[in-house]
């Protein structure tokens, strides 16, 4: 059996969808067997994939810009993919849509679908182009991948997917994402400037991370004196949210890091006295996992698959009122004995997310799509 892994999120080093299928082919590739894999990609530019994956066949196409090539898909649903990619048994595609195709089964991976529960926080164009194909998609598709239970009851509900067609598969967390040194912690915190406490929250920059709502929270935390640390890049619709932190009346006390590279990014996990997620709608939701892993205590909202993931290695809250997270808050805050036990609860819970063994039941998913 070949399968065929388009990987085009990763060349492109997009948030999220990219390092999903990134870290699942790396992953995929020790347990082929007898089996085949094959990455492709477009690299019109010459640039040249940007992993390594041993054991797996790279597949590049050189000779068309793939600009123009999914243009042409989203336009007029031609050509197919596998006019590029070769042939295979198996094509799985990581990014919400399935191209064009003549020949083999196909598996996809629906994320999530925020898209359409919440419109209203979705990039117009890409809601257009989602709405536009997300049909077809489910239709043609032999198999549908998702993230959680959640999102699979959402897909059922929402697009009308059979159960047996959907496979829910949790992620893994990077083995990078674990409690730092004392010695790390102190050189992210100069190379920051963080001298103070800090709480933290790490996501991209968008309208469904609820950011400023955590800065109004932040403003009513009147016993601490620490800082609130956001990390993330700039997304869509982010220019609000800039603004709503330059108008805090604690703005003197909200850093802004943007991106934050995974080498760093665990000793500000590590660094932080609290990991703090107001989310309103997840597929997944990797930073409060990885938070978890670094040994830092996490209060999120009980959005999405949150409780699913999380169970009781995180304070919860039910609902945006603004005072309840605040009293949650400054409980956690106040309670050592608490920290430490959301602490222990939370290396524990954030073991069970292991890129093995998403990758093992990936496998499975394909063998059975394969025999029909």
């Amino acid at each position: 059996m070949k399968v065929c892994v388009d990987i085009q999120a990763a060349i492109a080093q997009r948030a999220g969808v990219g390092r999903y299928a990134r870290m699942l082919v790396e992953h995929l590739a020790p347990l082929a067997g007898k089996d085949e894999l094959a990455l492709f990609y477009f690299d019109f530019k010459r640039s040249g994939v940007p992993f390594p994956v041993p054991g797996a066949e790279q597949q590049a196409v050189q000779w068309c810009p793939g600009r123009i090539v999914q243009k042409a898909w989203k336009t007029m649903g031609w050509p197919p993919f596998d006019w590029f990619a070769g042939r295979a048994d198996i094509y799985h595609f990581p990014n919400f849509i399935l191209p064009p195709l003549t020949r083999g089964r196909t598996a996809v991976t629906i994320h999530d679908v925020a898209f359409l529960r919440h419109p209203e926080a979705a990039e117009k164009r890409n809601l257009k182009y989602l709405n536009s194909r997300i049909a077809d998609t489910v239709k043609r598709a032999d198999a549908i991948l998702t993230d959680s239970h959640f999102s699979a009851r959402e897909i059922t509900e929402l697009l009308k997917v059979p159960p047996e067609k959907l496979y829910p598969v949790h992620l893994g967390l990077s083995p990078d994402m674990k409690p730092a040194s004392q010695e790390d912690i102190e050189k992210v915190r100069n190379l920051y400037g963080l001298q103070k406490p800090f709480l933290l929250t790490v996501g991209t920059l968008e309208p469904r991370k609820n950011i400023p709502f955590l800065i109004d929270v932040f403003e009513r935390l009147a016993d601490f004196d620490g800082d609130l640390v956001i990390a993330g890049m700039k997304g869509w619709s982010y220019e609000p949210i800039l603004a709503r932190m330059r108008a805090s009346k604690q703005a003197e006390r909200i850093r802004y890091l943007e991106y934050v590279e995974d080498g760093l990014l665990s000793a500000l996990y590590s660094g932080a006295e609290l990991f703090v997620f107001p989310t309103i709608y997840e597929g997944f939701g990797f930073p409060p996992l990885e938070a978890m892993a670094c040994g830092t205590p996490v209060v999120s909202s009980n959005a999405g698959p949150l409780p699913e993931l999380l169970g009781s290695a995180a304070a919860l809250v039910d609902g945006y009122l603004a005072g309840e997270w605040v009293e949650m808050l400054s409980g956690v805050l106040r309670d050592e004995l608490r920290r430490n036990a959301l602490r222990a609860k939370g290396l524990e819970q954030s073991a069970k997310f292991d890129w093995n063994k998403t990758a093992a039941e990936t496998w499975k998913i394909y063998r059975k799509i394969i025999r029909g």
